[in-house]
């Protein structure tokens, strides 16, 4: 490992310890030509996660994108945090499921505003009306009135 410091080659472990969730290593090292100490990461290389958005481009999946979109919906509603991120979790489940590691936005969005519609229902409007763009007002007073609907069958 190339020192940061005087940029020698050689050093030694100390110490190694794995992360709480198991996928990385933090390992401390000393070099062997300076003396200081620094720390390294290892970590599996992964094929990153895709995402397939509406016009076919493909981006890389962007856990805290994805969260703070959950946030606006979210702002000013009494919606934990944790509950948030367990909404993140079950979408990258569902992309861990995928064999190509691709998803489309579209299928995240859907996850997304289901969960959103048991936790919050003014969220998933908020969130329903960025993600399914309406155009106008009658747009979103359908969406309240399915809400409103689907209230009174439950």
């Amino acid at each position: 490992m190339l020192c940061p410091f005087c940029a020698h080659l050689e050093d030694k472990v100390i110490d190694s310890r794995e992360s709480k969730e198991g996928n990385n290593i933090r390992r401390r090292r000393e070099c062997l030509a300076c003396q200081k100490r620094f720390t390294t990461y290892e970590r599996i290389e992964e094929i990153p996660f895709m995402v397939v958005k509406k016009d076919g481009r493909r981006e890389r999946f962007d856990r805290q994108k994805i969260l703070n979109g959950l946030l606006k919906a979210c702002e000013k509603r009494p919606v934990p945090i944790p509950q948030l991120a367990e909404l993140v979790d079950q979408v990258e489940s569902a992309m861990m499921g995928e064999s190509d590691r691709e998803l489309s936005s579209t299928a995240i969005g859907e996850i997304l505003m289901a969960r959103l519609r048991e936790l919050d229902k003014i969220a998933y409007v908020r969130f329903a009306s960025v993600y399914r763009d309406f155009q106008d007002e009658e747009a979103f007073f359908n969406e309240i009135r399915r809400l409103i609907k689907d209230k009174g069958r439950a």
